[in-house]
């Protein structure tokens, strides 16, 4: 079997994200209450959010709160509804050149007063 070519619909980058740093609390000492250690990512256009704060450090909650949000529902509805507007998006060119094949394109002509389709011999 060949490789099955995948094509890249849209990507989504750190730009895409609203990321807040803030200070944990509870058990952890003075460096977790002290240090801006934990993470909130939010995604404005699918409206999901993730968090982490089990981790000391600032870029490791970061990535577990990554990985959370794009698990989150919200977000994979927000995906997948991308990716199949996308995928169904024709510009007016492309449904024009549609229409405009020979095989979707009706042709009649009048025999003894009567519209009749064209046949091809």
């Amino acid at each position: 079997m060949g490789k099955v070519m995948k094509e890249i619909l849209f990507s989504v980058t750190k730009k895409d994200f609203v990321i807040e740093p803030y200070k944990g609390s509870g058990k952890g000492g003075q460096h977790r209450n002290k240090t801006m250690s934990c993470c909130r990512i939010k995604h404005p256009e699918s409206k999901a959010v993730a968090q982490a704060c089990e981790e000391r450090d600032y870029h490791r909650n970061q990535k577990v709160a990554f990985r959370r949000l794009i698990k989150t529902p919200k977000f994979e509805i927000w995906r997948q509804r991308k990716a199949y507007e996308l995928r169904h998006s024709q510009t007016a060119e492309e449904k024009l050149e549609h229409v405009m094949q020979p095989k979707n394109i009706k042709v009649e002509i009048k025999v003894d007063g009567k519209w009749v389709e064209e046949t091809k011999e």
